[in-house]
């Protein structure tokens, strides 16, 4: 049985065509609200949603009509001292003659849309749209977009999640900023709109579009949104074509020089069958004679053959260098910069390490512990890549279960990797638990801009080994290694 089947966790398949999520979403408790929260909630909602169609409805051209409306209502009221009132009834009719057109568009189309397998948070992402014509007339003027999943938070969201140091908030805008922090946590990505090409009738057009990954995770898609201006285009309809599809962003990654990873070889348990899985044969020692349990295609025939008694190979298992990568996922909050940028610390580390020839196990804790081995062709980066895209905050377990999973895995590993979110005294105790196994341990604390240099306590007799990266300059702190 491999160490994957061992540790109960399902990432041991070969091709993933569907988002991986080992750990699951932050989970919010049931919402015991007030009746201030709710109609703050509701009211929140309502502007955010207003804000959105007005932007996206309105042309600038429309925008700026709306609010020389407004103006000329102003200056016109008194309609013996001004004739900004002639202005203003024109301006009225336009408005209303533009809003009445765009609602009676006759465009038909629909869409197919092809994405492709990842994204990286960060990182543009082009794909393409086909747009076909539904009607026998052409279709000029249009344009193309996403409708993404909605970004608003629920009630329960905004009741039970509290923005990373809003304390320091009174109470009108803890609730207020509390809204537009969950609402920006909420938005994965954003897609440009791009104009269409005129569709001859029951013609087709392909399109490029280009994402832009805010965050990792899985972002949905809900639909294409085709845009019909209107006549004097001042208003615009939109035609939502469904088209529910998803796409997993892999965390944003940086870049790392090779790493001089400490550590000796040791021998492995099923050291044999990793190298065979890599094309790397057994070393032969001796034969010697068979004995019951012996694998038949061990049998040495040509021995056999002149001994007339079956004799078999022997052979040397093999030691190989093998790492732990360990992912600190505890945290008093549902999210924050420092547990964004401590994932992604933690995927440009097995990136690097994935060009060497060693094996890295990935160990973290969420629903359950878990622990995922690449290299050697055991696993693939790809996969656990996967698999820090899904990694969440945990919050309804101890620290201490991420030191008994490593402890269960201690006398296997060359070194480890730890990158953690805090350097409190639980992790201070973890790392010299581990020191005093002999185990070489490489120490990433990451840590909020600004922050004082962290004691590195028990790395203190190493302190080449320890790394303090702050949000805003990991980029620097990992180039510098």
């Amino acid at each position: 049985m491999s160490r994957l089947e061992s540790e109960k966790v399902s990432t041991n398949t070969t091709e993933h065509r569907t988002p991986v999520s080992l750990s699951h979403p932050p989970a919010f408790p049931r919402a015991h609200s007030t009746w201030l929260q709710r109609r703050l909630h509701a009211s929140y909602r309502f502007s955010a949603g207003f804000t959105w169609w007005w932007r996206r409805r309105f042309t600038k051209a429309g925008a700026l009509v709306f609010l020389a409306i407004i103006a000329t209502g102003l200056l016109g009221a008194d309609t013996n001292l001004s004739l900004a009132y002639q202005v203003f009834v024109f301006l009225c009719f336009l408005f209303l003659a533009a809003l009445s057109g765009s609602q009676f568009s006759r465009t038909r189309v629909c869409a197919e849309r092809v994405l492709p397998r990842f994204g990286s948070a960060g990182l543009p992402v082009s794909y393409r749209v086909t747009l076909r014509n539904l009607t026998p007339k052409p279709q000029r003027g249009l344009s193309v977009t996403e409708d993404l999943a909605d970004p608003r938070p629920t009630l329960a969201q905004f009741v039970s999640t509290p923005e990373p140091g809003e304390e320091r908030r009174n109470w009108v805008d803890r609730r207020f900023y509390r809204w537009k922090w969950l609402l920006k946590q909420n938005v994965r990505g954003r897609v440009t709109e791009v104009p269409c090409p005129a569709l001859p009738p029951s013609g087709s057009a392909d399109l490029r579009l280009e994402l832009l990954p805010l965050r990792r995770g899985v972002l949905r898609f809900d639909a294409v949104a085709v845009a019909c201006p209107d006549t004097f285009g001042l208003f615009r309809t939109f035609i939502p074509v469904p088209l529910p599809q998803s796409l997993l962003i892999l965390p944003k990654r940086y870049f790392v020089p090779p790493l001089a990873l400490a550590g000796q070889l040791k021998y492995q348990q099923g050291g044999v069958a990793l190298a065979a899985s890599v094309g790397e044969s057994e070393e032969f020692v001796s034969l010697r004679d068979y004995r019951p349990g012996d694998a038949l295609r061990h049998i040495h025939w040509p021995s056999w053959a002149k001994t007339g008694k079956p004799i078999v190979k022997e052979f040397q298992d093999e030691f190989f260098t093998r790492h732990a990568l360990i992912l600190d996922t505890f945290l008093s909050v549902a999210a924050s910069e420092v547990f964004e940028e401590a994932v992604s610390v933690a995927a440009s580390l097995a990136c690097t390490v994935q060009a060497q020839e060693s094996l890295l196990d990935l160990m973290f804790v969420g629903p359950q512990a878990y622990c995922f081995t690449m290299g050697r062709g055991v696993g693939h980066l790809e996969q656990l890549l996967e698999i820090l895209a899904s990694v969440q905050p945990c919050r309804d377990r101890q620290f201490k279960s991420l030191l008994q999973l490593v402890l269960q895995h201690a006398g296997d590993l060359s070194g480890c990797l730890c990158v953690f979110v805090e350097w409190d005294e639980q992790r201070r105790e973890f790392v010299r638990r581990l020191r005093e196994m002999g185990v070489p341990l490489t120490v990433f604390v990451v840590t909020n801009a600004g922050a004082p240099k962290p004691d590195p306590g028990p790395m203190g007799a190493d302190p080449e080994q320890f790394r303090q990266l702050e949000v805003g300059k990991v980029a620097e702190g990992l180039a510098n290694l």
